[in-house]
């Protein structure tokens, strides 16, 4: 019964994460493309939201596993698949915003960003991180 309820919470958080990401995302491409453009403190801003998400929803899976009897390992399992799943989609849509910012700045080399193989590694092994460290917290607090 916990698989199931870690399944359902990495659908729910994940999916759900994945889509607010897109959003901040999508946002970002509307006022990067806007007369005024992007200014550093709007960018800090949409940073700092993604950090929370990244943080926040793998925080929320882990506690749901737990609370409901899950182990340590599952809530550790169930909060690094959110994350992995929400930086797969900043992975997907972030070439699309180097794209649109290469356009408006004129910059051609700012379009042809793509992760390197051991960006990608590392952004997971990040996930990984992610998961170890909201899981410990949440198992002080269950």
């Amino acid at each position: 019964m916990t698989s199931v309820n870690s399944l359902v919470n990495i659908a729910v958080f994940g999916i759900g994460g994945a889509i607010m990401v897109a959003a901040l995302i999508g946002l970002l491409l509307v006022v990067s493309g806007s007369a005024r453009g992007s200014s550093p403190r709007l960018l800090t801003a949409f940073g700092a939201a993604s950090v929370l998400l990244l943080v926040l929803l793998p925080s929320l899976a882990a506690f749901n596993v737990m609370s409901g009897g899950g182990g340590f390992w599952v809530g550790f399992a169930s909060a690094s698949v959110v994350a992995a799943v929400m930086y797969a989609v900043n992975v997907a849509l972030l070439p699309v915003l180097a794209r649109r910012q290469a356009m408006v700045s004129g910059r051609t080399g700012l379009g042809e960003l793509r992760p390197s193989a051991s960006v990608l590694l590392g952004g997971l092994v990040i996930c990984l991180g992610v998961g170890l460290l909201v899981t410990g917290v949440t198992a002080f607090v269950v």
